[in-house]
């Protein structure tokens, strides 16, 4: 039986601030950092997006 997955909705860096109560400045430092697994996407490779599992991969080890 062959069964389907729904693809997951990918979270913006804005989204991401939001949930942890931080600036966007702080998610991208943490994206630099390489605390925080994220991918570029869109035209030029500009645009950042985190996948759920991985923003709660960083809660976990990093916020307290």
């Amino acid at each position: 039986m062959k069964t389907t997955q729904k693809p997951c909705r990918l979270l913006t860096v804005k989204e991401v601030a939001a949930l942890d109560s931080c600036s966007e400045k702080t998610v991208r430092r943490a994206i630099t950092a390489g605390l925080l697994v994220a991918l570029r996407v869109g035209p030029g490779a500009r645009l950042l997006r985190i996948d759920p599992a991985a923003h709660a991969a960083y809660r976990q080890a990093h916020m307290w």
